[in-house]
């Protein structure tokens, strides 16, 4: 199993990003939940949303109404779009995919936003 997240940078407060998270190989993709997590400095990591295999999605109150997650499952993709962006969403953004009792994590995607 692998996940490859990309579409961080750096953008200002206001602005958006859109991130990928793709799966490359070990699953059925079609058939699994996919989470977005993001760890700041010094911070634990959090969970932000996710996505179930049939579609249904469930976000955090601090990101609800700002960041959109969904899937293409003929590209093996979930996106989190990310508007309104604040400087505490600065973080590493990784994604998340429990398969067969697993914890598989991509190597995250830088998100910096600042002015």
């Amino acid at each position: 199993v692998q996940l490859v997240e990309s579409g961080g940078g750096l953008v200002q407060p206001g602005g958006s990003l859109r991130l990928s998270c793709t799966a490359n190989s070990g699953f059925t993709f079609d058939d699994y939940a996919i989470g977005w997590f993001r760890q700041a400095p010094g911070k634990e990591r959090e969970a932000i949303a996710c996505i179930s295999s049939e579609g249904r999605t469930d976000y955090k109150d601090f990101v609800k109404g700002r960041f959109t997650i969904s899937r293409d499952n003929a590209k093996n993709t979930v996106y989190l779009q990310m508007n309104a962006l604040k400087p505490e969403d600065t973080a590493v953004y990784y994604c998340h995919v429990r398969v067969r009792n697993v914890d598989y994590w991509g190597q995250g995607t830088q998100v910096t936003v600042s002015s």
